[in-house]
Parts: C-alpha cells; structure tokens; sequence
C-alpha cells in the first residue's frame, strides 16, 4: 500500500514539474531537459540508475530499470511524456507554469497531460524504495521527450536506437485511461485504453495557373482546393468496429440494461446517452481540414495553395482511408502524408488488462471498468516498434463536472488533489503485480 510520504510527494512532484516550462511548439522548440534532470534526480533517490538519452541538445529522454522478483515474467514498460502543449497565460485564471495548490487542486500546463502520472511513477517507485518492495516483473521507466509532436526525439529515437534499453517488455502502460467518467445519472465508468487510431495528418497541395485577379481563370489553385477541403469535410466515413470498440460497446450496453444491437450502433450511441462519448469518436476513420495556406496578394491568383487535415484511422482502416483521399482530393490536388503513425490494438482479455481492472475496482468499488479506443495517439506507437503492446492506464478519481478530457490541451488544465492520490494508490497496486 503506498504511504502517506508518496501520497505527499505525487503533489509536490506535479507541482514543481508544472513549473518547468516544457512547452513543445514543434518544429524542435522545446527544452525538456530541466524536467527530465528533475525525473532523473527523484529515480536516483530511489536507488534507480536513470540514464538520460539525447538525439537533440535539450531534448532529453530519461530510462531506468527496476529489477522484478521473477526473471522469466516478461518486462513491462511503464511511460510518461515531459512536454506539454503551449498555453496563453492571459486566457487562464492562474498562470499556467505556476504549479499553483489551491482549494486541493493542482492548478497548470501538464496537470493531467501528463505531469500527474509522471509524478505518480516516480512517487510509486520511492515508495517502493523505503518499503523494500519489488514488483514481480521487471519494470522500464521511460520519460520521454517530444509527445506533443512528432516523437522523433523522444520514443521514436528511443524506440530506434537503443531498442536494447527494452529488452523483454512486452507490454506497456501510458496516458488517457482509469480517469472517472460520470455519465450524468450517478454512475463512474473508468474507460481503461485498449486501443489507439492511427495519425494521418496530411498536407494537400492544389496547382493551378497564376494570373491576374480580375481574369477568368478556370485553374484557380484556390478553387480547386476549397473544393477538396469542402468534400473532405463534409466527408460520411462508413462505420468500422474494432474488436476493441465493439468490447466497449457491448459493456456499456450491458451496464445501461441496453440490447446490444451491432448492427445499427448510431442507434445504440444515441440510446446510450452520455457514455457515447467514450465511444462515437472511434466506430469511424476521420479527416478533419485544420490549416489553409494561398496566396500573397487579394488581386493575384496564386499558382499553389495548400491545406492540411488532422486524420485518423482504426485499426486495420488505412487502406480505406488512403483510397478515400484519393478519391475526395481529384485530379487536381496531390496529398502526402506530413506525418504517419500506426493504428494499436491491445487484447481486453489479457491477465494484464485483468490486473488494470481489478486494481481500480479495489479503490473504486462503485466503479464500472470498460475498455475503450483512444480517438487520439501516443508514445506506445513508437514503442510499438519493439513489439510491445500498450495500455492507457493514468488512474483518476474525478468528482461530478470535472471534465477531463476537455482539460486536455485546453485552459485551466488543473487536477484535484484526492485524484492524485487515487492514482498512486491504484498504480502501486497494480504495479506490484503486474
């Protein structure tokens, strides 16, 4: 059971990494090194050896091992991210790098992505450290930089060029799983990630002919690509379930006394209420337009104009979604991917999984556990280059109206205090035994 001094700890560790600034602007703006000095520093202190790996000056990863009680289990990797997405302090009610406790709540950028669970891992393993415990598999903890972009200097340099940093795991845990979902008539509902979509963020490049404003102009690039962004949008992709979405579904309608009729899921969405939240993102690929970029001039046509789409595709769905885009751009707009990751699916009926489970129902009785997919990615798709499987397990108990998945990304991302502390009693649990 974890002590009051890690119950102490995993506030103060999420408070004072709020307060290094770790914001990921892309394109290699961004230092985690403070952060992963201060990881590195708290690994130490358990009797750890953190390593602290660079691909970019600054751009630090930090890896250490805790050696299990059984050397046949495989090796389970437990991950967390340092960087954290801009904020504008002027739009918050406290400054976002404050760190700031007030009322029992931890107030800042990376309040839940995802400085908590950094915290609650270190604070697990110093626990562990004073009560002489060991879990019974080997542990990898990993802090990574560059999550909030491309990875390419976090997982996916770790992922590549020191795979042997993770020989054994098979299997791993991160972000975004085991948070309270109150579904507005009394019931928790604890979604644990079994699943991710694949990222497809795409760039659309539309050419045409330059000429002046005032002229008909029958290739406009600017035409041409409205007209592909336009059926992009407005874009119905057809309903594709995973094994893992449908394993989601087929709980919930069972929790909610609903017959679970796969063969018209709008209908059951809708019957579901609220919960359907968990759920509508993932029973379909996406592409939605984010970026327009043409032109120089109001009275000069443009030979070139571009757009960028955020997609995302279920396992197993990225040849339709390829032969999609193909389809909508037309002739007359060329699209690439700018950035690609795989689709993850991870087995809900694995001893792993089990563990997760039985885990938050020990400290959360009232509970209801069910898997679900991530709309969203992570580091496990890097991580899923060295065959590991992963997870998204961060427990948090919430109370009614705190809504944790708006705060991600978004202003006044902040955490309770009791959460925190739910989170380290249910990872220590479940850690031990993993």
């Amino acid at each position: 059971m974890a002590d009051q001094q890690a119950l102490d700890e995993v506030v103060r560790f999420t408070s004072d990494l709020i307060r290094i600034d770790t914001t990921n602007r892309g394109g290699g703006d961004c230092q985690e090194r403070p952060a992963a000095e201060y990881a590195a520093e708290q690994l130490a202190g358990a009797g750890l050896e953190p390593m602290m790996l660079e691909r970019t000056k600054g751009r630090t990863n930090v890896v250490a091992r805790v050696e299990g009680t059984d050397p046949s289990a495989d090796a389970l990797l437990v991950h967390g991210h340092l960087d954290v997405v801009p904020a504008e302090a002027a739009d918050w009610s406290v400054h976002p790098f404050s760190g700031e406790i007030r009322d029992g709540v931890v107030w800042g950028r990376g309040a839940v992505d995802m400085k908590n669970m950094d915290a609650m891992i270190l604070a697990v393993v110093r626990g562990w450290a004073r009560q002489g415990v060991r879990p019974r598999r080997d542990l990898v903890i990993a802090f990574t930089a560059d999550e909030e972009a491309s990875a390419e200097d976090g997982s996916g340099f770790l992922a590549d060029e020191h795979p042997e940093l993770f020989e054994g795991c098979t299997e791993g845990i991160s972000e975004s799983g085991a948070f309270t979902f109150h579904d507005g008539a009394g019931r928790q509902i604890y979604p644990i990630a079994a699943g991710e979509r694949g990222t497809g963020w795409l760039k659309l490049t539309a050419r045409g002919r330059a000429g002046h404003g005032s002229k008909v102009n029958k290739e406009n690039a600017v035409t041409r690509l409205a007209a592909a962004v336009t059926r992009i949008g407005e874009h119905e992709w057809p309903l594709r379930l995973t094994p893992t979405v449908r394993a989601a579904l087929s709980e919930l309608a069972a929790l909610y006394g609903i017959e679970p009729d796969l063969t018209d899921v709008d209908r059951l969405l809708e019957k579901l209420g609220p919960a359907a939240k968990l759920v509508e993102a993932t029973v379909r690929n996406s592409a939605n337009p984010t970026m327009l970029e043409a032109g120089y001039k109001l009275n000069v046509i443009p030979g070139e104009a571009v757009a960028y789409v955020d997609g995302r595709y279920l396992p197993g769905g990225e040849d339709e979604f390829r032969t999609t885009l193909d389809l909508l751009t037309g002739p007359d707009v060329d699209w690439e991917f700018s950035h690609r990751e795989v689709a993850l699916q991870a087995p809900v009926d694995s001893p792993t999984y089990a563990r997760m489970r039985a885990a938050v129902e020990e400290f959360a009785p009232e509970g209801y556990v069910v898997p679900y997919c991530m709309s969203g990615g992570t580091d496990a798709k890097q991580f899923s280059r060295l065959g590991i499987t992963g997870y998204g397990f961060a427990p948090l108990k919430l109370p009614e109206g705190f809504d944790y998945q708006a705060l991600f990304h978004g202003v006044d991302e902040r955490v309770p205090v009791e959460a925190l502390h739910f989170g380290v009693r249910v990872l220590d649990r479940f850690l031990r035994t993993a």
